[in-house]
């Protein structure tokens, strides 16, 4: 016997009143009347020679030719169910982007130009891991990341992304900030520190300042939780052009005297040198780019 597809109406109905044993709750679930679903088991059951339910005044129960038609039936539509839902996801993961990124880049630079991104490609999604630790380009991770380093990683594809420079920074609040008008000056403040691969001493042997005792008075993993620490008053935090820009705008942050300083790393945008990105994680890419070349 072949099946048809004229026999889909009648299959539907037949399954649903099976899981529910009822024509009524059947005929809710399928947004028919009763008596459509009826009709429909009963064509079924016309068509195959076989009663597919008993039928009594306190409703309906399978037979045993029912109860093999129902397990066979329910079994498909959960095959189909998990196609389709597979075939969903597929669709879906195609408009989406996984970044493993910076978590002080993130909250400074990148999320501020988002919106730009969403309105030109409003149909990627995007979905970011600030995780400090390097992340896995394995199945189901990170499409690219944004890393901050000499821009060669093994198995990685690096494109440079931007540049930055290193300089002093402090609240109007830290005590002796009217004071400070030389890098020596600044020398003398509490200074924080981050786990930046350059810090003070790298700067001050920039500015030319010597042999002076640094009060390096806290540290911070985290170039973010270190600026807001310089917000609060806490001491003087050497900044990256990159990510300071908001509280310099804000005035929470004021740029101290003294030279600015050449970071020996970069930005830069990596992704799985076997791996071709795939057009959502491309336009990101490339929206990127240009986001960093126009400044």
């Amino acid at each position: 016997m072949v099946l048809r597809p004229d026999w889909l109406p009648a299959l539907s109905a037949f399954e649903s009143a099976a899981r529910h044993q009822n024509f009524a709750h059947a005929a809710e679930e399928l947004n028919l009347t009763a008596s459509a679903v009826s009709h429909h088991v009963r064509k079924l059951e016309s068509r195959l020679g076989v009663a597919l339910f008993q039928r009594h005044a306190r409703g309906v129960t399978l037979t045993v030719e029912g109860r093999r038609l129902a397990d066979a039936s329910g079994s498909a539509l959960a095959d189909m169910e998990g196609t389709l839902r597979s075939l969903r996801t597929d669709r879906d993961e195609e408009h989406k982007v996984r970044v493993t990124t910076l978590h002080s880049l993130t909250y400074t630079w990148l999320t501020p130009r988002l919106a730009e991104f969403q309105k030109k490609h409003p149909h990627i999604r995007l979905a970011f891991d600030t995780e400090s630790t390097l992340a896995r380009f394995d199945e189901g991770g990170p499409d690219l990341g944004i890393r901050h380093g000499p821009g060669h990683w093994p198995g990685l594809t690096a494109l440079h992304l931007m540049d930055e420079t290193l300089f002093p920074v402090a609240s109007p609040r830290l005590a002796g900030f009217d004071e400070v008008r030389t890098p020596e000056d600044v020398a003398r403040l509490p200074l924080i520190v981050d786990h930046a691969r350059q810090g003070w001493h790298d700067w001050f042997r920039h500015a030319g300042v010597h042999g002076a005792r640094l009060d390096e008075r806290h540290s911070f993993s985290d170039t973010t939780d270190a600026f807001m620490a310089a917000v609060n008053g806490l001491g003087a935090a050497l900044a990256r052009e990159r990510v300071v820009v908001p509280y310099l705008q804000a005035g929470t942050l004021v740029e101290l005297p003294g030279p600015r300083l050449a970071a020996r790393w970069s930005y830069h945008i990596v992704y799985p040198t076997h791996k071709r990105l795939r057009p959502a994680a491309q336009s990101f890419v490339d929206w990127l780019m240009a986001t960093a070349a126009a400044g």
